[in-house]
């Protein structure tokens, strides 16, 4: 981290804290290049801030010969180069803070890699769909910080070395489970997201805000892994509709049962972005499992059912769901 650490006291809402007034110039990694991750590297980027991206195969080379390629709803089509981006072999640097961008089940081999590059004092900051994610991370990294995160996005990768990005929504909100854990380079990430275009919250309680985020996502994939539909045929009344509202529903009453309630309708909520969505859209889910790739399954959908089990909450519609899931044969 580049610049003179000059502190003040600000008022936000998490107590007291102290943020950096002057500018300062904050290394950022960024392991994955996919819709999420490269959709980070690229606005970042593109306003100047120090990132790198870390991407593999083909993908990674089409990045490094010709930058990252967008194609945006909101921004129209424009490519970012020069762009770094690099494997995690070739990667020599020590960031200050590390978005971790991969899907849940590659989650496990970004742990050494990010024991060998970071510092004492590096953050950090995971942003994927499966709850939890933060903590457990953190039990394999305990020196160092690891927050929870959770990102709002429609971006997937079109083609190697092309992110295709749908709709307007790009929000990160990311933060930390106990206030003793809070430091100041928090207040800076949100800033550098702000000045890059994205809108970065640190939230005063991730476990509810990324449990929010979660009741959106799970049970659209689990709905759309059902009906084998996308966005189009949940948007419209039927069935399909239904059953995400059914699934938004039992994971409501997780919430509560874990002590952290939604403060607004979550039905009301997260139907309103369903119907702003694209009616092509789908979940990362659906199109691994079509592809026949590994898939998030066990965190989306599994893991609700134990989540149930674990505290005592009915959860019939996800277990519909889950035993016709593993009658199919998919882990």
């Amino acid at each position: 981290m580049i610049g003179r650490l000059c502190l003040r006291a600000l008022d936000t809402g998490l107590e007291m804290r102290t943020v950096y007034e002057k500018e300062t110039i904050m290394k950022y990694l960024v392991i994955g290049a996919g819709g999420t991750g490269g959709s980070i590297g690229a606005y970042m980027t593109e306003a100047g801030k120090d990132v790198t991206l870390i991407a593999r195969g083909e993908h990674l080379k089409r990045i490094q010969e010709q930058g990252l390629k967008m194609e945006t709803t909101k921004k129209g089509n424009y490519t970012v180069s020069p762009i770094k981006a690099v494997d995690m072999e070739h990667y020599a640097q020590q960031p200050d803070i590390i978005f971790v961008c991969v899907k849940g089940y590659s989650l496990d081999e970004t742990i050494p890699f990010i024991q060998k590059v970071a510092k004492d004092d590096t953050i950090v900051i995971p942003i994927l769909n499966i709850y939890g994610t933060g903590s457990r991370m953190q039990e394999k990294l305990p020196g160092l910080l690891v927050t929870d995160g959770c990102i709002y996005i429609a971006a997937q990768i079109k083609e190697p070395g092309t992110i295709w990005q749908n709709g307007d929504i790009f929000r990160i909100v990311y933060g930390t489970r106990t206030p003793e854990e809070m430091r100041p380079e928090l207040f800076e990430v949100a800033k550098d997201l702000k000045d890059s275009g994205i809108d970065g919250v640190l939230s005063e309680n991730i476990r509810r805000d990324a449990l929010q985020k979660f009741a959106y996502v799970s049970p659209m994939a689990a709905c759309g892994l059902y009906y084998h539909v996308n966005a189009k045929d949940v948007q419209k009344t039927g069935d399909a509709r239904d059953t995400f509202v059914k699934l938004m529903r039992e994971v409501d009453g997780l919430a509560s049962a874990m002590g952290v309630p939604f403060l607004v309708d979550i039905v009301a909520t997260n139907l309103r972005i369903l119907d702003a969505l694209d009616p092509s859209a789908s979940t990362s889910m659906q199109r691994d499992i079509y592809a026949g790739k590994p898939s998030e399954i066990d965190g989306l959908i599994y893991e609700v059912v134990r989540m149930g089990e674990r505290y005592n909450v009915p959860v019939p519609t996800y277990q519909m769901i889950a035993d016709k899931a593993r009658a199919d044969g998919l882990q």
